[in-house]
């Protein structure tokens, strides 16, 4: 039986397809508050800016590919038992052929209905418009969890982790929460693996490993430790 490896991805696997990141200083957010195009308000108070904001996005996603990190990962589930949840709302890990992602903060290539949060539509292309309705009639907008909105598939993470039999912790900063305090969730008996040019601050623990190195090369590198440490 394969061990189960769970994974929590952030914003640095993504950085390095050329996806800017939210604390870059050129970043995703550069001329925006945050709040203006990823709150409930900001949409409210201007919804044409949310859905520009959101359809560049996209049309960014559409023009990237997956790169080693995301290609490493999906290659572990030839040995493992890999689930895989991102902090991202991209499409790479799919992309690089990852069939089980838990997306914590929504997809850019969904968009659902304001009126019922539980219609939800897949995209095509990467422009969504005013007057784009769902079938019950009210405007779709980016199925994106945004600030001072629940994060529905948290309990399902925590879950994840608590089965975990290795987890990994690659290209986060883990102040972003709720996801993370999931670290917190991992068994004291569980290995944690950390792979990021900048480590995050955590508690000191038994069977912590830490490379401080790119998602891409850092990945390359601790596939090819697991398989030898773990088969």
């Amino acid at each position: 039986m394969k061990k189960r490896l769970v994974v929590l991805t952030g914003a640095g696997i993504s950085a390095e397809s050329g996806i800017a990141t939210f604390r870059d200083a050129n970043g995703l957010w550069e001329g925006h508050d945050v709040m203006e195009v990823a709150s409930p308000q900001g949409w409210r108070k201007n919804p044409d800016l949310v859905l520009d904001f959101y359809n560049q996005r996209r049309k960014n996603a559409h023009s990237v590919a997956p790169n080693a990190g995301h290609l490493a990962l999906a290659d572990l589930e030839k040995d493992f038992d890999v689930r895989i949840i991102t902090q991202n709302v991209d499409n790479l890990h799919e992309r690089a052929g990852s069939s089980n992602v838990i997306h914590l903060h929504g997809k850019l290539f969904e968009s659902r209905s304001t009126l019922d949060p539980s219609l939800v539509y897949p995209m095509e292309g990467w422009e969504l418009k005013k007057g784009d309705k769902c079938e019950r009639g009210s405007q779709l907008r980016p199925n994106i969890v945004w600030f001072g909105e629940p994060v529905p598939l948290m309990e399902q993470a925590m879950q994840e982790t608590m089965q975990a039999d290795i987890f990994l912790v690659v290209g986060t900063s883990l102040v972003v929460y709720p996801a993370a305090g999931l670290v917190d969730f991992v068994p004291d008996n569980v290995p944690i693996f950390v792979v990021d040019p900048n480590l995050p601050e955590m508690r000191r623990r038994p069977n912590l490993h830490r490379y401080e190195e790119k998602a891409s090369t850092g990945m390359v590198k601790v596939a090819q430790l697991l398989r030898e440490k773990y088969l």
